[in-house]
């Protein structure tokens, strides 16, 4: 064990159990450990590495911005954050943008614009609106969103709890029509649920949803902070069903794996909520992230990554299908956003992440015993390859454990 890991247990918090592995290096599609190893990376840091480790072209953005200008705070104007917020109105059909550090600080932004906006623009009584989200969900650890999860660990000693959410079941829309009441300001929804184990809904369930927030003046806001940006094969991920949506939130891919970037992006009726001093941050939309975070969008939006995403991810499906392995019981995904379900029977998904790890494979496990893969877009069918012979072998090792009882 090295002596950064030792200081690491030592003083730091034990809100993590990181994998036995430490990570000095990254270059694309690898990683290197402090023994030299290498690895190929099929987790991206959950989306955020979807250009790939150091990308020159974005490491570039950030180094000129670095020595030409740092941190301002909005108190005044700079000459980056203006393009990058054009740019990204503009690609994602938005109004306006505000632009936040952190995925779930972009959330928490989301859900105190729709408190506003039924407060002031729908007209419901002060202190009275409510939030509805789907069980399963998964955004962000900020004590107002773990009030809206369902996994007992992330509330566990964490209450009181702010009032006004509620939970339906994820995928049914007949659930959130009944659920909705004259007080409800938005249904707040991951296209497809990352943490809760790559959970896609039934087809035409977001168009069934879109309707029934219209027909009842809700608002529907789409977190696509880990499927957003390419990552399932769309620019967005709401774009496989063709739906537009009164918000987004976007993050991860978002500072192209250097800096923290996140934004929340509405319709004009939404954004215009906000007044100078309602909401803010010192370091959301500094020069260095919009810099970084306009390479990012520039990087996307001639659409040949986000086209990778689609072809590579339809061929890891493919190849992880055809494993016809008893140890998987279901693959599941769009684009580079894949989880392979484990039968229980055969181990658990954590078995499978230790055996790749050993394998030079970087994944990680997730809910519903689900080893969750999102490479960055620039892997290659070479490189898929090897991950799918790695996976074979260590599914072949998992059965041979179980067999032999150890």
């Amino acid at each position: 064990m090295s002596t950064a890991v030792d200081q690491e247990r030592q003083f730091g918090a034990h809100n993590y159990a990181p994998l036995p592995v430490t990570i000095v290096r990254g270059e694309g599609i690898y990683l290197w450990d402090d023994e030299g190893r290498r690895y190929l990376d099929m987790l991206g840091a959950y989306s955020a590495v979807s250009f790939g480790h150091c990308h020159p072209r974005l490491i570039e953005a950030l180094t000129r911005q670095a020595g030409t200008l740092d941190i301002l705070s909005r108190v005044y104007s700079n000459d980056k954050l203006g393009p990058f917020l054009a740019r990204a109105c503009e690609m994602t059909g938005m109004d306006r943008a505000l632009p936040m550090n952190t995925g779930a600080e972009a959330v928490e932004t989301a859900l105190k614009a729709a408190r506003k906006w039924a407060h002031k623009v729908k007209g419901v009584p002060d202190g009275q609106a409510e939030i509805i989200a789907a069980e399963g969900n998964f955004h962000g650890r900020t004590i107002a969103v773990t009030g809206l999860s369902t996994v007992a660990q992330y509330r566990d000693g964490f209450g009181p709890f702010p009032p006004g959410f509620k939970t339906v079941p994820f995928g049914d829309a007949a659930a959130l029509a009944d659920a909705i009441t004259p007080n409800t300001a938005a249904f707040l929804v991951e296209p497809i649920q990352g943490e809760g184990g790559i959970i896609i809904p039934p087809k035409g369930y977001f168009r069934e949803v879109e309707r029934i927030c219209r027909d009842n003046n809700v608002l529907l806001i789409c977190d696509e902070i880990q499927t957003g940006l390419g990552r399932t094969g769309k620019l967005l991920a709401v774009e496989h069903e063709g739906i537009a949506p009164d918000a987004i939130t976007l993050g991860k891919a978002l500072g192209g794996g250097l800096v923290p970037v996140s934004m929340f992006l509405a319709r004009k009726e939404v954004m215009d909520v906000f007044n100078p001093g309602d909401h803010g941050s010192t370091y959301g939309g500094n020069p260095i992230a919009a810099a970084v975070g306009l390479t990012a969008l520039d990087m996307l939006a001639d659409g040949r990554l986000v086209r990778r995403s689609a072809e590579l991810g339809d061929h890891l499906k493919a190849r992880l299908q055809g494993l016809n392995s008893p140890a998987i019981r279901e693959v599941r995904g769009r684009g580079l956003f894949i989880g392979i379900e484990i039968e229980r029977s055969a181990g658990t998904a954590t078995d499978v992440v230790l055996a790749l790890l050993k394998a030079g494979v970087l994944t990680k496990e997730t809910h519903r015993n689900t080893v969750r893969m999102a490479p960055p877009f620039t892997i290659e069918r070479d490189e898929v390859d090897q991950v799918i012979e790695r996976l074979a072998q260590a599914l072949e090792t998992l059965g041979s454990k179980k067999g032999t009882g150890s």
